[in-house]
């Protein structure tokens, strides 16, 4: 009786190691695959973003000086 409880607990625990074993690779594998995703979709984002960046042509600010305002220059 003893025996036979030994190798059934074997035996589960076996079957139990190997089904996490399988189900850690699947788990790692949906991983690397959405990594890959999500860099790409940064990577396109980035490249966008920088496009659109070059594109735009920086603003010029306009400064409206008053007459007395201006230091006057001694002679």
């Amino acid at each position: 009786m003893g025996l036979t409880n030994f190798i059934l607990t074997v035996a589960g625990v076996g079957a139990v190691v190997m089904l996490l074993k399988s189900d850690v690779k699947q788990s790692v594998t949906v991983l690397r695959r959405n990594v890959k995703h999500i860099r790409h979709w940064l990577e396109e984002e980035t490249s966008a973003a920088s496009k659109a960046a070059q594109s735009i042509k920086p603003k010029e600010i306009e400064t409206k000086v008053q007459g007395k305002d201006i230091p006057k220059e001694k002679n």
